[in-house]
């Protein structure tokens, strides 16, 4: 259990039986009327961000999440296996709790994966991965970064929006929230 003072972004409360991911949290103290707080949730399993408010001291229940760094190592059918860099341990993650992270997941790849009572939550990929340009369209003489975007698929099999200057085999830099283009990597 933990009052609202303890609430921090991350902290991960139970309520009515479902996991809640404090977002942004805000202590209110307005003139007259009781303190409370105003806070952002979001939900663990189905990524639903709600607002929530509560009123300041109240008791809230909290989940223990371990966070484990592993590592990837194949796809068994529909599961990701991913390995406990510690322990060794093999874990097998079904593909809805990995979900658009595969398009950014590489085998031998580093991955924090979030578990509850010894299920699996949810992944999370580092801010950025480098991946090779499996293919796309040849370039054309005179396109310079300035110009437009085409797609381009990854050695993932995801498909994103690159400029018109990369060419097929390059190494480029992809955010891993919204897949978006952030440069080529100079081998």
């Amino acid at each position: 259990m933990a009052t609202t003072n303890d609430f921090k972004n991350g902290l991960v409360l139970n309520i009515d039986g479902q996991l809640w991911t404090v977002v942004e949290f805000q202590h209110v103290k307005p003139g007259k009327g009781g303190a409370f707080v105003r806070s952002k949730l979001k939900n663990v399993l189905s990524g639903k961000v709600v607002d929530r408010t509560f009123n300041a001291g109240v008791k809230v229940e909290t989940a223990t999440v371990d966070k484990r760094d592993m590592q990837f190592l194949y796809k068994d059918g529909s599961d990701f296996v991913f390995m406990d860099t510690d322990t060794y341990d093999q874990v097998h993650i079904p593909g809805q709790v990995v979900g658009s992270n595969a398009d950014y997941l590489l085998e031998n790849q580093e991955a924090m994966v979030a578990t509850h009572e010894g299920a699996a939550l949810y992944i999370e990929l580092p801010a950025s991965v480098e991946l090779v340009i499996e293919y796309t369209e040849p370039g054309l003489q005179g396109d310079r970064s300035t110009g437009g975007t085409k797609p381009a698929r990854l050695e993932t099999g995801a498909e994103i929006a690159v400029p018109l200057f990369i060419t097929t085999g390059e190494k480029v830099k992809v955010d891993t929230r919204d897949g978006s283009y952030l440069g080529r990597v100079s081998s």
